[in-house]
């Protein structure tokens, strides 16, 4: 674009107040000056800029005055300030060092407000959250690294009771795949075997800047008190699980002949792959995304 002198005219930033639009977000254009910073693809950042979609899982969350909440990439804060003003006490952990300084600024009066700048991936949850010994955590997660940091959660469940997160929409429909669908795979089973998931709402792209090219889903998930599955080792669990979902087009039983030596030596000490299998009462023809998590559980307790 040329300036009146012919001269090269800089375009913009899509974030830069004089383009956004108050009416199609519901945020004051004044909103954006404290982050100046534009969304880097590096990250996966798109920021959430529409006022009705944060109303929508403030409502869905209900943070109480007596509860801490997580929330993983507040970005410009348009979520944070909501719940600064819901919760008793908030601890956001934001990776983008661009971005700490403005949301320092941002809520400077809120002494209930805790900002780290830290990798969610390898950030221990349950110490940052300290003397609180549980925490809820809201977040909407950069689409290159959303099931990464959700393995990690769940992984430190322990402290963390519920999430309600943001996800790109095909990655919701891969966790919450039942048995027999096309999108179930590994990540399906492990959510279902440690968490309740629920599917609240759809979020249009336009609620974004950048506006990114997919559909965006919130989903909540509630940790279960233990794992729901009868099994004595879950490490052996998930490699069976693992090794299962290697080859997709196989049927289970070649891919537990296939499988990664560990798994290979335990199952020729049963007898071979196929009288695994039918000790379990699984037809060894089936595929690894039609079988149940207690399926797997019975192959796993062949093996134990």
């Amino acid at each position: 674009m040329k300036d009146e002198g012919g001269r090269m005219k800089k375009e913009k930033s899509r974030l830069h107040p004089d383009n956004i639009d108050r009416a199609e977000t519901g945020f004051h254009p004044s909103s954006f000056m404290l982050h100046p910073s534009t969304p880097k693809r590096r990250f996966g950042q798109n920021f959430l800029v529409d006022r009705g979609v944060v109303d929508r899982i403030i409502e869905a969350v209900r943070p109480r005055p007596d509860e801490t909440i997580i929330e993983i990439g507040p970005g410009h804060g348009a979520l944070t300030s909501r719940l600064i003003e819901k919760a008793g006490r908030v601890v956001a952990i934001e990776f983008d060092r661009d971005l700490v300084p403005a949301l320092r600024t941002q809520f400077a009066g809120s002494t209930h407000f805790k900002l780290l700048e830290a990798d969610a991936l390898t950030t221990d949850f349950c110490a940052v959250i300290e003397p609180s010994p549980n925490a809820r955590v809201v977040a909407n997660l950069p689409y290159n690294i959303a099931t990464a940091i959700l393995q990690r959660l769940i992984e430190q469940r322990r402290c963390l009771s519920e999430m309600t997160l943001m996800l790109q929409s095909e990655v919701v429909d891969r966790i919450t795949a039942e048995a027999g669908s096309s999108e179930r795979g590994f990540f399906s089973v492990f959510v279902e075997a440690y968490c309740e998931a629920e599917k609240l709402f759809d979020v249009p792209p336009r609620a974004f800047r950048p506006v990114p090219k997919v559909l965006s889903t919130v989903i909540r998930l509630r940790a279960r008190p233990r794992i729901a599955a009868e099994v004595k080792d879950e490490d052996l669990l998930w490699q069976i699980v693992s090794a299962g979902f290697a080859q997709r087009r196989k049927t289970i039983l070649n891919n537990l002949r296939n499988a990664p030596t560990p798994i290979q030596e335990l199952v020729k000490k049963r007898g071979g792959a196929s009288i695994v299998l039918c000790e379990a009462n699984i037809p060894p023809l089936r595929r690894a995304e039609t079988l149940t998590l207690d399926e797997w559980s019975s192959i796993c307790n062949q093996l134990e």
